[in-house]
């Protein structure tokens, strides 16, 4: 077995270790919560396999380990699409972007961690 073959899949543009460290520091916030901090946690989540649905679209993710790379990256256009009618339909605004800046961070399009 070569070390490619045991080596622990990344998620996006991130290690697994490093997104779960941004779940922990997401969830180590005081409460109550804010619609940006859930929208972050919520992508964060989906990324890495514990939350099956995507934040905004809803589309599963296909295994245990979350989505791949294309799977990320059209959620986050989803979510800026999303973001431009957030208000007008009543969305959120907050969670989407909150979510919108989580995906963008994952699939490496910025390198601030929200």
């Amino acid at each position: 077995m070569t070390t490619d073959e045991t080596a622990v899949p990344g998620i996006g543009a991130h290690g697994r270790d490093e997104v779960l460290e941004a779940i922990k520091g997401v969830n180590r916030r005081p409460s109550p919560c804010t619609g940006f901090e859930r929208g972050v946690l919520a992508s964060y989540q989906w990324a890495a396999g514990i939350q099956p649905e995507a934040p905004l679209t809803a589309v599963a993710s296909p295994g245990s380990l979350g989505p791949c790379h294309h799977q990320l990256l059209a959620e986050c256009r989803s979510s800026a699409v999303k973001l431009r009618t957030a208000l007008r339909d009543g969305t959120d605004a907050h969670y989407v972007l909150g979510s919108y800046q989580a995906l963008a961070w994952l699939c490496g399009l910025h390198d601030d961690r929200p």
